[in-house]
């Protein structure tokens, strides 16, 4: 971009940088024709790119506990039916669809909520449990919010505690067996001859982002994670949102 002979110097660099976060913030696109299509959206002028790393990592962890809890739902059908939905799709949207006072937890959010779901006393809907609290303490981690702005801050403790928390759950789902010696949710299967790791590998690749998305936070922000120590077999729940009962 070239400046007026007789525009001030000042002037000319403010309307440099003024095109080029106008140019940050057009997005293209291609259309079913497939040509390419440019918008302008002025949201995206408040956006870092750390931002939409953060937005991009939201949705990748949502997307992949959608899975998880669709999968969970295919091993263990009877779960889905105690709580009288129609089929597993009913399941799935009343799971995601934004709430978290589902009144067979009785006020149980977060933590509680997925350690709920292994008790011997609970008759309801144990993959609702466990998923609920996850998709909870997910939310708490990145404070409720789904589109991110160069003046949101994340907690880099939460989310490396929300990961913690992921793994507890995973080890809770393999480990926790009912009084008939069956485990209260089917996860992966080991049987050597058809082995299947598939939640292994999702669960994972939750963990991996909530590390990583801790890491970056921690490094803007020039802050150090706590690293708590506790044998997996006996660990508690982190704490992430507003833990417990409320």
């Amino acid at each position: 971009m070239g400046a007026h002979p007789g525009m001030p110097k000042a002037t000319a660099v403010f309307l440099f940088f003024l095109t080029l976060f106008a140019l940050d913030g057009c997005a293209t696109s291609v259309d079913a024709g497939g040509r390419a299509e440019t918008r302008f959206d002025p949201r995206y002028l408040a956006k870092t790119e750390i931002d939409r790393v953060v937005d991009a990592n939201r949705a990748e962890v949502m997307a992949a506990l959608r899975r998880v809890a669709e999968k969970l739902y295919r091993r263990n059908p009877a779960e889905w039916k105690k709580a009288g939905q129609p089929g597993l799709d009913a399941a799935l949207d009343r799971l995601f669809s934004g709430k978290d006072d589902f009144p067979e937890l009785d006020g149980r959010r977060e933590g509680a909520a997925a350690l709920h779901a292994f008790s011997a006393e609970y008759t309801g809907d144990r993959v609702l449990a466990v998923m609920a609290g996850l998709i909870g303490m997910v939310d708490a981690a990145f404070e409720h919010k789904d589109d991110f702005y160069v003046l949101d801050n994340l907690d880099e403790q939460k989310l490396y505690n929300c990961a913690r928390n992921v793994e507890i759950a995973v080890w809770k789902m393999s480990s926790t067996r009912g009084a008939n010696g069956q485990a209260l949710l089917l996860s992966n299967e080991l049987d050597w001859a058809g082995p299947n790791l598939s939640f292994e590998r999702e669960f994972g690749r939750v963990i991996g982002l909530l590390d990583f998305l801790a890491r970056i936070v921690a490094d803007r922000r020039g802050r150090s994670i706590t690293r708590l120590t506790q044998s997996i077999a006996t660990a508690v729940f982190l704490p992430v949102g507003a833990l417990g009962i409320r």
